[in-house]
């Protein structure tokens, strides 16, 4: 930090650069209007054209910002129909089934009456409307309680609480311990030493450890009333924007001046205060000055800040959005699947419209009695209205909102699922969202991070290569694992390589941002780290007796050897995942100019000056630490020459003053002083394997699902940890390109191609190698073909010295091109560009934060629960999805193509063969609860059998269960059915009266009896298709069946009581009352239902799968062991 950019505080003035604003009155000056907030910037900021804003500390604001109050509720009284109505019918079905209900009202139009698609419909949108109002209550009352809180405000050189609503921008703000910070502010001081606090940001990220933030030296000793009073300066930063790790920023600040408000000499003073404030200098600000909008203060007793966002321009309301909405394969099919069954509807009404007219011309003369001359009826564009209505329902109106209900009920089985808990963490399994539960269950590529998702994310230091040296390097035991003194010793003893143990030393203690904190109790320093990487190498360095414990904004001191050493910091060259390196400029006890860097191997290297002295035993050190999974980086030196410094400093001061693309100006900068290199040696840090991973791995392989990692780490590291966690065997081959130019890498792509001969494209048991600069070549489009031939051929795959933008383009590739589901899973920030390119992406909450289980759609502990989530809850779901949807459709076809059924044998007319209601409560009472408990408590195997034979994940993971050929199978099965039902149904009537007294029945009397038929034939059908069946499971079943004949009881004596559906009345005396209705009862459903039955049991016999030899073992409760036996039957 540049703390000799800052100024004395004690009298300090501001500019006022636009005179019309002294003419604001205080409420002009502190109030704008919300509906200008917005994600963009201020009002004038957009005018203006500009791409950043300035704030005036201590004087009126030069434009309008946004007002802090904040609203997330999605409604208010009058918006809440328009908006919530365009909600619902942005959906294609409830379009449709609007359509329906208004052609409905139309007189004459209507078989079905006018109000059976309109009530369900209706009801449909009651019961969202509701669940929105109650959430939306909610919203209100937390958004009130949140804009009512109080904040103590210095405004006009006194202290005033004022709500949160009140704040603006330009407030300077008292926060105190364990409150929350009211809108993004930047720490002027604080109640600690150099400004410093910590802060939870779990509200914003889900991290619960504690963060440092420490203000710049200028503004840190502004403790006081009075000194806030005096505070005058100018903020420069950009605009607001969602990066919550990201800040850029400038504040001026100027001296002493008398202007008074009512001075006649004020415009004078402004324009001699304008050009001190142009020649102040800038101070840059970083995120280690900002203070987040629903962050909270932890362990400081207070902190004074200054308001830069606020509302809904805060990081936090930026960042509300939700993330893209993701959607299954299986979604995507069903309503493909629905546009055609529409075409169908339209087809099938056309046809009965045509047909109508035929019949009408043929038969009007000998029907005179019909008066069709006369019937509106009789018009073509009548009738087609009329078929559309009678067969609106070929389309289950019901399916969405089952849909949502089954899929939310399992996402809740994935949250209680007690097997993927992590007691050590306190954290469950999380389904962040329902929408993919199937898409679970087809997996075929995992592309996985290493470090954290595959291991502990807990380093400890291992080993290093001093000088040539290596010492240490076997793993230990506890959080610390390196135990070799020699490093000490030789120290001590003036070996010949001392002076750059010396300075190796020094470069671990003092190259990090690690903030040290002391136990008061015990006297004990925690380190406070960005990375465990970190933590390990400061902590190695105390261990060899340099101990650091003090860090303020100019200077670190360590105790070397017990005699403290102060090293003043004069620039900190940040780590980037770009830069691959970290450096730090300080001036030594010596009083030298150093500069220290650690970083990959490769870019370290690739710096090194003329003296490359024990760059070749550091590099076989290297790759010895790699082989045995260590991670390595490695650590140099160069001594700055003074003018040298001096001059970059400037350029350096420039770059990080910039508003505008700071970030890449300090990286050109870095790039002019970080040569020249002096290698001192290498560290190895020891990141163990999770738990159980390599047998997850195995399963996961033995599931068929490919699974590529991706790591930053070197390439002869990400080797050990394949072998380690059985990616990798001493078997398989393995194919390495690390190429360094383009027409290389072309020329390595097309060798090892054509190597691969008729075996490209099938799995080969071979493992590919890939380094990152390798990758950027293999990407490009002249490669990109070759590079994923080769890569879909392996077994395995892995990515080295990989970014995230390349972690991500590499899941984008393989999605597109292979049309396969995959799953991309990881713990840190540089995995949540994967995660959202992948069709499901799942987080591990782990020790580099939550921003990756944030950006996720599932979140698990431990990798290990991958293999749980996939091969039971991913495959279960998908079997119940499926089902429920091919059921959902089938059961509607089955009872509505009747109704064409019966139009053949009345002309054509449209008549409906059932009484309204009955038809419109078809979906909603009497077949609703069988697809629900298929899709919740369906299974084809216990858990235990899934997750000990994978094989079986192949059942669904081919999306065999649901395409457009089994979509059509179920529709035609449904439509055969109905044929039965229908005309066996008046086969049996028309050869027989119906009553022993010579009387028969009318069209409804026919209509309930193919009603009743109907009910039980698809519950049945519902039974046939449920192999696990628990109690929710036949009370579901037998229960339809029982609301219907209870239905038809009731209603058939209603007309009597309240004067409704006088046709149906006494209907349920007439088919109780008939034998045929009992025998027909018996005979039709299992008529109907032989052919499945049938087919079930030849196809279970003569080609059975190897899920069914699973379902005989285990109900035979015989031990499943099936992979030997499943492969000799696969083949």
């Amino acid at each position: 930090m540049l703390s000799n950019y800052g100024t004395s505080v004690d009298n300090l003035d501001v500019t006022i650069i636009n005179p019309y604003y002294q003419h604001m009155t205080e409420t002009e000056q502190r109030h704008s209007d919300p509906s200008q907030c917005g994600p963009g910037s201020s009002v004038a900021e957009a005018n203006a054209g500009h791409h950043s804003r300035q704030i005036f500390i201590n004087a009126p604001q030069q434009t309008h910002f946004c007002s802090n109050q904040i609203s997330t509720a999605k409604y208010n009284f009058l918006t809440f129909l328009p908006k919530f109505l365009f909600e619902q019918f942005r959906k294609y079905a409830n379009i449709f089934f609007l359509f329906i209900a208004i052609m409905q009202q139309i007189p004459n139009v209507s078989p079905t009456g006018r109000y059976t698609t309109a009530i369900p419909l209706l009801l449909i949108l009651a019961v969202s409307a509701l669940k929105e109002i109650v959430e939306d209550i909610k919203r209100h009352r937390a958004d009130g309680a949140l804009n009512s809180r109080r904040i103590l405000v210095h405004r006009d050189g006194r202290w005033l609480e004022v709500q949160w609503r009140d704040v603006v921008v330009g407030d300077i703000i008292k926060v105190n311990d364990g409150a929350h910070f009211p809108a993004d502010l930047i720490l002027l001081s604080s109640s600690e030493p150099q400004a410093m606090c910590y802060i939870e940001t779990s509200n914003l990220d889900g991290e619960t450890n504690l963060k440092l933030r420490q203000g710049i030296p200028a503004t840190s000793e502004v403790v006081s009333g009075d000194g806030l009073t005096d505070l005058r300066g100018i903020v420069e930063c950009e605009e607001p924007n969602r990066h919550l790790y990201e800040f850029v920023g400038n504040i001026r600040l100027s001296g002493k001046s008398s202007i008074k408000k009512a001075s006649i000499f004020s415009k004078m003073m402004r324009r001699k205060s304008r050009i001190e404030m142009e020649e102040a200098p800038a101070i840059p600000l970083s995120p280690d000055q900002i203070l987040l909008r629903g962050a909270c203060l932890k362990n400081t007793s207070w902190i004074y800040g200054l308001v830069i966002y606020t509302g809904h321009q805060s990081k936090l309301m930026l960042n509300s959005t939700t993330t893209p909405l993701k959607r299954s394969n299986v979604e995507k099919l069903t309503n493909s699947q629905i546009v055609l069954l529409f075409l169908v509807l339209l087809i099938l009404s056309l046809s009965c419209s045509v047909l109508h007219h035929v019949w009408v011309d043929e038969n009007s003369s000998t029907h005179w009695y019909l008066f069709y001359e006369d019937l509106e009826r009789s018009n073509f564009g009548y009738n087609l209205l009329t078929f559309v209505i009678l067969y609106n329902n070929l389309i289950p109106i019901s399916l969405q909102v089952t849909l949502e209900m089954v899929k939310f009920g399992q996402a809740i089985f994935i949250n209680w699922d007690l097997d993927m808990y992590h007691a050590k963490t306190n954290t469950y399994a999380n389904a962040r969202t329902s929408n993919l539960n199937e898409e679970l269950g087809q997996i075929k590529f995992i592309f996985s991070d290493k470090t954290g998702t595959l291991t502990q994310n807990i380093m400890r230091f291992s080993a290093c290569s001093i000088a040539g040296v290596k010492y240490g390097d076997e793993p230990g035991d506890g959080m610390f694992s390196f135990s070799d003194e020699t490093v000490v010793a030789n120290l001590r003893n003036d070996h010949e390589t001392a002076p750059v143990i010396r300075e190796f030393l020094r470069l671990l203690a003092v190259c990090h941002t690690v903030v040290p904190q002391r136990d008061p109790a015990t006297g004990d320093i925690q380190y406070l780290a960005s990375s465990p990487d970190e933590a390990a190498l400061v902590k190695a360095s105390s261990f060899m007796d340099h101990v650091f414990h003090t860090r303020t904004p100019d200077y670190v001191i360590v105790d070397v050897m017990g005699k403290p050493l102060k090293f003043q910091i004069l620039n900190v060259l940040e780590f980037t995942s770009k830069r691959k390196r970290m450096s730090v400029i300080v001036k030594t006890p010596e009083d030298k100019i150093i500069l220290f860097c650690k970083g990959a191997d490769n870019v370290i290297y690739e710096r090194l000056g003329s003296n490359k002295i024990y760059t070749e035993e550091t590099m076989a050190h290297l790759e010895h630490f790699a082989s045995i999974g260590l991670r390595t980086l490695c650590l140099a030196m160069v001594e700055l020459n003074p003018e040298e410094y001096a001059d970059w400093a400037e350029t350096f001061y420039k770059a990080s003053t910039a508003i505008h693309k700071r970030e890449q100006k300090l990286e050109e900068a870095a790039e002019l002083i970080e040569k020249d290199f002096v290698l001192l040696g290498a560290t190895a840090i020891e990141d163990r394997l999770q738990d159980g991973v390599p047998e997850t791995i195995d399963k996961l392989s033995k599931a068929d699902i490919k699974i590529w990692v991706l790591t930053g780490d070197k390439q002869e590291t990400a080797i050990n940890i394949g072998y380690s966690c059985k990616l990798l065997n001493e078997s398989m081959d393995l194919l390495v390109i690390n190429e360094e130019s383009l027409d290389a890498t072309r020329d390595a792509l097309v060798r090892h191609k054509a190597e691969f001969g008729e075996q490209l494209g099938k799995e080969n048991y071979v493992g590919m190698i890939i380094d990152g600069q390798c990758l950027k070549y293999a990407l490009m489009h002249d490669c990109r073909q070759d590079f994923l031939d080769i890569a879909l051929s392996c077994k395995a795959v892995i990515c080295c010295r990989v970014s995230p933008l390349q972690k991500a383009e590499l899941v984008e590739l393989v999605k597109v091109s292979q049309k396969a589901i995959t799953l991309a899973i990881g713990d840190g920030a540089n995995d949540v560009g994967m995660i959202q390119a992948a069709h499901v992406g799942v987080g591990i909450s782990g020790e580099e934060g939550m921003q990756a289980c944030c950006a996720s759609d599932y979140s698990i502990a431990q990798f290990r629960f991958l293999q749980k989530l996939l091969l039971v809850h991913g495959a279960w779901s998908y079997s119940r999805i499926c089902k429920l949807i091919l059921y959902s459709f089938y059961k509607n076809i089955c009872l509505y193509v009747i109704q064409f059924w019966f139009t053949i044998m009345n002309g054509y007319s449209g008549q409906n063969l059932f009484e309204r209601w009955s038809l419109s409560l078809y979906n909603v009472i009497f077949t609703a609860s069988p697809p629900v408990a298929m899709g919740l408590f369906d299974r084809y195997c216990s858990a235990e059998v899934m997750m000990n034979n994978p094989i079986l994940y192949k059942d669904s993971q081919g999306g065999h269960r649901f395409n457009m050929w089994v979509f059509w199978k179920w529709i035609l099965n449904a439509v055969y059915h109905s044929i039965i039902l229908f005309w066996m149904t008046v086969g049996t009537l028309s050869t027989d009266v119906a009553f022993s007294d010579g009387k028969t029945g009318d069209y409804l009397f026919l209509g309930n009896f193919v009603y009743t038929y109907v009910v039980v034939t698809v519950t049945m059908k519902a039974g046939l298709e449920t192999i696990a069946w628990t109690w929710l499971t036949h009370l579901s079943l037998w229960g339809s069946i029982f609301c219907w004949f209870f239905f038809l009881s009731v209603y058939s004596q209603v007309f009597s009581i309240i004067g409704i559906s006088p046709e149906m009345f006494g209907q349920a005396g007439y088919v109780f009352g008939c034998s045929l209705f009992w025998l027909g009862l018996f005979i039709i459903p299992i008529t109907t239902l032989l052919r499945d039955i049938v087919w079930k049991a030849l196809r279970r016999d003569l080609f059975k799968t190897h899920r069914q030899t699973v379902q005989e073992m285990e109900l035979a409760h015989k031990e499943v062991k099936l992979e030997s036996t499943i492969r000799k039957r696969l083949k």
